[in-house]
């Protein structure tokens, strides 16, 4: 059973930086895309990049320039580094990982999340 476990959430001011971590477990992981999502309050859940399995990655336009995904495939952890983060950049941030293909901004894409770190960006 594939298990994903997100840290280094927390409270960041605007212009300082986070990186985030996601542990998995319960692979190999060799074949699998991952991704970072995130939900704002009252939003719906977003992309915010994705590494495949060929270490293609692709970022969400508003975070592009900022945020960089990575992988360490030795530990099987994935993680965010959020570089100048600003408040439209709280929400929970959620890992995501798939074997089965797709579009890799899709939640659908991914069978299994983890539960969710939160950040917070102060002004």
């Amino acid at each position: 059973q594939v298990q994903l476990a997100e840290s280094g959430g927390g409270l960041v001011q605007a212009g300082g930086s986070l990186r985030l971590s996601c542990a998995a477990s319960g692979g190999p992981f060799s074949y699998y895309n991952m991704a970072w999502f995130r939900q704002a309050p009252g939003k719906e859940r977003e992309f915010v990049a994705a590494i495949t399995w060929g270490s293609v990655t692709t970022y969400a336009d508003s975070v592009k320039d900022r945020f960089s995904i990575s992988i360490d495939d030795a530990k099987n952890t994935l993680y965010l580094q959020m570089n100048s983060p600003q408040p439209e950049d709280t929400a929970v941030y959620y890992c995501a990982a798939g074997a089965k293909g797709g579009i890799v901004s899709d939640t659908g894409t991914y069978e299994y999340w983890g539960q969710g770190t939160q950040v917070t960006v102060s002004s």
